[in-house]
């Protein structure tokens, strides 16, 4: 057997038989596949975790910008309010002054009563409504009976006085307005008959 004929049957040999590297490698591989679905699975785990995290620090700021701008909102408006009602404040003020060296008792009523007009101007540009109630139908939606007149003057449920008036802001009732309603009259009972003594 020649020379060449030996080294190409000890490389032939050397192919069929792996190294101790080569199985290493192989051994790597395979521990490899076998733990990867598993270290997948903990990192898919760990980035849901932290978009979780992420997601509910998100919701916890919106929360609270939503509450503040709605408590900024709401004292924005009842600036508005009171800004148009403090000149309504002034003037009653000014009657109050006026009315304690006033020796005209009827120029302090007038005096009262522009700043009545006043206020009822401001209520109309804010959309604030009084309440309709007397000579109109009871409505327990707008109206709180607080008593009932028996009557014949008027139709039953016809509101007959106003107590306290009610007031609508738009389309939402603030107060009812505090009512006396008209009841129907009872009819008379005829007097009991006297007993005969001589029946006794």
């Amino acid at each position: 057997m020649s020379q060449s004929d030996t080294n190409t049957e000890e490389a032939a040999d050397a192919e069929e038989q792996p190294s101790v590297t080569d199985s290493q490698d192989v051994a790597t591989t395979i521990e490899d596949a076998a733990i990867s679905p598993v270290t997948a699975l903990e990192e898919e785990r760990d980035q849901l975790k932290d978009r979780l995290v992420r997601v509910s620090a998100d919701f916890d700021n919106f929360r609270k910008r939503s509450r503040k701008d709605v408590e900024q909102a709401e004292r924005r408006g009842r600036e508005a309010i009171l800004r148009e009602l403090l000149p309504v404040i002034d003037n009653l003020e000014r009657a109050v002054e006026a009315s304690k060296e006033a020796a005209d008792v009827a120029a302090v009523r007038d005096g009262v009563m522009m700043v009545l007009k006043q206020f009822e101007d401001t209520a109309s540009r804010i959309s604030l409504a009084r309440v309709e109630s007397v000579g109109k139908r009871f409505d327990p939606n707008l109206h709180d009976a607080f008593q009932q007149v028996e009557t014949d003057e008027h139709d039953p449920g016809t509101i007959i006085q106003e107590y306290q008036p009610g007031y609508m802001l738009d389309d939402r009732l603030l107060r009812p307005a505090m009512v006396v309603v008209a009841r129907k009259k009872k009819p008379a009972e005829p007097p009991p008959e006297a007993s005969d003594p001589e029946e006794e």
